[in-house]
């Protein structure tokens, strides 16, 4: 059966799939804490989730001195690693993502994690077998940059026109945007309405049984 606009759909982990940008935030704001530094809002710290983690927090503490980054690096892996045997999927992930990969769709994913971080969260969540790929943050360019969609596509050969991005973020849409995907924007994340609309997804989804239905109706 032909596919009525997608072959491949590419997923965000953090705040798409994952609930995770809350504990992100407290996680965030505690590395910046236990240096003594200025504690971002939750806004400011929110609008980083995306962006690779050492990227992150350079935008979101961007005048102190460049030698406490490493350093904020690893007070926030010490506060995430303690918190992240917690975190669960949203409510749904599972059975769309299953149907999804029984109607043949090529599924992905392309995230601001770390390898090692996303392969902990695939294990402990169980769906290592479930993509046919995933990217990095550590491994190619950060988003908006469109490198992570490029790659995904020539490695399971696919047409970047006929991919779809689905995310939380501006970052996310951004890069859609960047690497001539469409893009699917989800509300229950790290970014507000008003600025994923002003990125002109293909869709907005409240809730995921809400995405999973749009996908089933028209992908």
């Amino acid at each position: 059966m032909a596919r009525k606009q997608f072959d491949l759909i590419v997923f965000d982990w953090d705040g798409t799939l994952m609930d995770s940008t809350a504990t992100i935030v407290k996680c965030i704001q505690a590395s910046a804490k236990d240096l003594g530094l200025p504690i971002p809002s939750r806004e400011s710290a929110a609008h980083v989730i995306g962006l690779g983690l050492g990227e992150a927090l350079q935008v979101v503490l961007p005048d102190v001195d460049p030698k406490y980054y490493p350093r904020m690096v690893e007070r926030y892996r010490y506060h995430y690693l303690s918190k992240d045997h917690e975190l669960t999927l949203f409510d749904g992930v599972h059975e769309m993502l299953q149907e999804l990969s029984q109607q043949g769709y090529f599924l992905a994913v392309a995230t601001g994690k770390s390898r090692v971080g996303l392969n902990r969260s695939l294990n402990a969540a169980r769906l290592l077998s479930t993509f046919d790929a995933t990217r990095c943050a550590d491994e190619t360019f950060s988003k908006p940059h469109p490198a992570m969609l490029q790659e995904l596509t020539r490695e399971l050969g696919q047409d970047l026109r006929r991919t779809v991005m689905i995310g939380d973020t501006t970052h996310d849409l951004m890069m859609a945007q960047n690497a001539g995907s469409a893009g699917i924007a989800v509300e229950y994340g790290a970014h507000p309405l008003d600025q994923l609309q002003a990125c002109k997804p293909v869709f907005s989804a409240r809730s995921v049984p809400e995405l999973h239905q749009w996908l089933n109706e028209n992908a």
